[in-house]
């Protein structure tokens, strides 16, 4: 959704021609010179919101919007010399926040990679790169839920699913998942769901069905619809 949302190029500047994805798991072929971090044969994830470690923000506890390598979705190239590594018929094809992950082949600056155990298969933990670390980070860094509280999770994807795990590992005694699929429902107990609220089944606003059923509110609140901010 996130891909597809930047290739719509709704309020933004478009940046075209370029390749998208942003999501991935790959194998380290060559480095840079200076590149030290990484050798060739290296198993990684591209992280699109990268640490160039030695900014306030890389430093702090708090925060992780590294000055050098945060996500910014106009920039099309390289930050070393402002030039893309992609072409078609001698003329540049523009990355995509730092990744550009729908290709065979990829250039990606080490700040924005995270070495991985070779055993690990890339197929699956390919998702570690955005969307099960978004949704567990939104719970576990940022609601910060105590353990016996009230949590409601607003959207069921693959994030939403995710930040429920969060909650879960937490110690959340209710967790109350809000989607308007239905079939959503199934998979999400497996992620620790107990309590599951479709708005279409409601004429009243979703927030007061889930007061009613609360008797006053959740603790927590994680909305997991939308793009890259989720």
């Amino acid at each position: 959704h996130t891909d597809v949302y930047f290739w719509e190029a709704k309020g933004q500047t478009p940046v075209f021609p370029r390749i998208l994805g942003h999501e991935a798991g790959g194998i380290v072929e060559s480095v840079g010179e200076g590149v030290t971090e990484l050798v060739p044969g290296d198993h990684v994830l591209p992280v699109f919101t990268g640490e160039c470690k030695e900014c306030a923000h890389c430093r702090s506890e708090e925060s992780n919007l590294c000055d050098l390598l945060r996500i910014n979705v106009d920039r099309g190239v390289m930050i070393g010399d402002g030039q893309s590594r992609f072409t078609i018929d001698g003329k540049p094809i523009f990355h995509f926040v730092g990744t550009s992950t729908f290709s065979e082949y990829t250039v990606i600056h080490v700040g924005c990679l995270a070495k991985i155990d070779p055993e690990a298969p890339l197929d699956k933990v390919c998702l570690l790169s955005c969307g099960i670390s978004t949704g567990l980070g939104a719970t576990l860094n940022v609601a910060k839920p105590k353990k016996g509280m009230t949590v409601a999770i607003f959207g069921l994807g693959a994030v939403g699913l995710a930040a429920m795990e969060g909650a879960r590992m937490s110690g959340a005694s209710r967790i109350i998942g809000v989607d308007l699929n239905p079939a959503k429902h199934e998979q999400a107990k497996k992620f620790g769901c107990t309590d599951f609220v479709n708005p279409k089944d409601h004429t009243k606003p979703v927030q007061e069905v889930i007061v009613e059923m609360t008797d006053g509110g959740v603790d927590r609140a994680v909305e997991c619809t939308g793009n890259i901010n989720a």
